[in-house]
């Protein structure tokens, strides 16, 4: 695990990670703002009237989105929201994501599946459901527990995220059920990595890179835990 985030970060520097990477970010930014405007939008409707933060003072639905204080909630928020929007970047770039780290490290394969767009749009879109009401629950969950219950959220979302991206790097090179008899072999080998991928995204600014991160890790784990079975010699 140690190996493929130290190949995975280095490869931040490779210019063909350049157009991924500011997509990646882009759109990242636009999902967390989609994703604020539609809480902002729960409190217009569930809090009438203006409801008072600390530090940005009044906060009134969606005509407080682009306000200094919003941003600043914005980023906080994001410790919670990056989760799902890294879900759905996996249906987006991770195909090309996956292919600069093969072409770098592991050149010599045969060529991959040709995924349909739309399989993998609703691969990402099959769990981007889940993990926003999941994180939305631990917002409320963190405020009354401390803090423990961030613990538990890399948790369960770094189950989840090992899930979702290992399936779906394997599903370059497998069937569908192959890929995820694949990914259930080694469950708790790939839990850890989805763990520290769960707990970088809930890092501000840092967040934004680590779902193109989090792919090209993911695409070293698989070549390092599967291992084909040699032809016999007819």
């Amino acid at each position: 695990m140690i190996e493929a985030y130290r190949l995975a970060i280095a490869q931040l520097r490779d210019p063909r990670f350049r157009r991924p990477l500011w997509i990646g970010i882009a759109l990242s930014v636009a999902l967390l703002f989609v994703i604020y405007a539609f809480v902002l939008l729960l409190v217009q409707l569930l809090i009438p009237g203006a409801l008072f933060l600390p530090i940005t003072g009044q906060v009134q639905g969606l005509g407080s989105l682009f306000s200094f204080g919003s941003i600043l909630y914005l980023l906080g928020l994001s410790v919670f929201l990056m989760v799902p929007v890294a879900s759905v970047f996996t249906g987006l770039y991770l195909n090309d994501v996956a292919d600069t780290v093969e072409a770098e490290h592991y050149r010599g394969l045969d060529p991959r599946n040709s995924v349909p767009f739309r399989e993998s749009a609703n691969d990402a879109m099959r769990y981007f459901g889940l993990l926003v009401a999941l994180n939305v629950l631990g917002m409320g969950v963190f405020a009354v527990s401390n803090g423990w219950g961030l613990i538990l959220l890399w948790l369960v979302n770094g189950f989840l995220l090992s899930r979702e991206y290992f399936t779906m790097i394997a599903r370059r090179r497998h069937a569908p059920d192959a890929a995820r008899a694949l990914q259930k072999s080694h469950m708790f080998r790939l839990w850890l990595p989805g763990i520290v991928l769960a707990a970088g995204l809930s890092v501000p600014v840092l967040n934004l890179v680590m779902p193109l991160v989090g792919a090209a890790v993911f695409t070293h784990m698989y070549h390092r835990l599967y291992k084909p079975v040699p032809s016999p010699d007819l």
